[in-house]
């Protein structure tokens, strides 16, 4: 269970960092106008909104990194802690947002949370 939490929690960092790259370098790029399905005009209009979203993603990121480099006891507290706002997070982005980020982000932390708790290191 310890190597799957770690594994899972790994994804989900991964994840949170091209969340970062994607709204706060590509976000009116392109494959940031495809990815979001919106025009340029758009993009552009909510650029500084997406960047600062992006860098909270970064914040997230960082948390569940540091949750797979710290010891024990600490880092289960950490990871339960990061695992439970990427699911908050992903919870209120696919209420208020979009459907897609309930299963882009909510989905995969809430595996990741449910594998850690069952691995309690």
């Amino acid at each position: 269970m310890l190597i799957a939490s770690i594994a899972l929690t790994g994804l989900v960092a991964l994840l949170h960092v091209y969340f970062l790259v994607l709204e706060m370098f590509l976000w009116a790029t392109p494959f940031g106008m495809r990815t979001f399905g919106r025009t340029r005009e758009e993009q552009e209009q909510t650029k500084v909104m997406a960047q600062n979203q992006g860098l909270y993603n970064g914040f997230l990121a960082a948390g569940l990194v540091w949750s797979l480099v710290a010891s024990a006891p600490i880092a289960w507290h950490l990871r339960v802690f990061f695992l439970a706002c990427v699911v908050v997070a992903g919870l209120y982005g696919g209420a208020t947002a979009s459907r897609k980020i309930f299963f882009v982000q909510a989905l995969p932390a809430a595996l990741a949370l449910a594998v850690t708790m069952g691995a309690r290191f």
